[in-house]
């Protein structure tokens, strides 16, 4: 039996990942009944009416409308289809993702996340998300600027697997809800597996996916 193509088995993920960011993004925008006007007895917002008003409510909303947009805009970027059919709107479409991640979505997460419930372990596991989003978007941008065009698609890929962090969070969560285990250190661990995990898994197949060079070559 052939061994699966480590590109096909890229594309497998991109499509079950496609599917799952649409229904994430869909149950976030019903759920946004909840937050026009704030209701500060659902989950999220329990508790957050002392400090809502100001800086942290302009963060929230602002997250609330950039983190879907990323993720649906980003889903077309990683579509090998899209790029070659479209390479004018891949390029467009490009250069919105990058402002909108680097001028909206990682401030406002950077923002909130140091008004993580659950403490200083979910803090700093969001504010390191941020963070690394907003450095694998200059580092993709920065390589697409210098035409090194595999490079940059490698920096991209690595901020779709950080923007899908939202979907992997959630993942956790309903099965906490559906198996009842629902300890207090799993959201703080989730924090950082929802986007450590998709790196190692992303990296994992790049190295598979490398060309292997002969051994009389090798340094």
């Amino acid at each position: 039996m052939q061994a699966a193509n480590p590109s096909s088995f890229l594309r497998v993920l991109a499509i079950l990942a496609a599917l799952l960011v649409c229904k994430v993004t869909l149950s976030v925008v019903i759920g946004y009944r909840h937050y026009l006007p704030p209701n500060f007895e659902t989950d999220f917002l329990e508790g957050r009416e002392a400090y809502f008003w100001g800086a942290y409510s302009w963060a929230f909303y602002t997250h609330l409308i950039a983190g879907p947009a990323s993720l649906l805009v980003g889903t077309l970027l990683v579509s090998d289809r899209f790029r070659r059919a479209a390479p004018a709107w891949h390029k467009r479409l490009g250069r919105l993702q990058g402002l909108c991640v680097l001028f909206f979505l990682a401030p406002s997460g950077l923002w909130m996340a140091w008004y993580a419930a659950t403490g200083v372990v979910a803090a700093a596991g969001l504010g390191s998300l941020a963070i690394a989003t907003a450095a694998c978007v200059l580092l993709g941008w920065k390589a697409a600027v210098e035409r090194r065009f595999s490079d940059h698609e490698r920096w991209m890929w690595r901020t779709y697997m950080l923007l899908i962090s939202a979907v992997v969070v959630r993942m956790i969560g309903g099965l906490a809800t559906v198996t009842g285990l629902d300890p207090l250190w799993l959201y703080p661990l989730s924090t950082w597996a929802s986007w450590l995990v998709p790196l190692v898994v992303f990296g994992a197949v790049q190295l598979l996916d490398s060309p292997r060079q002969p051994v009389g070559q090798q340094a």
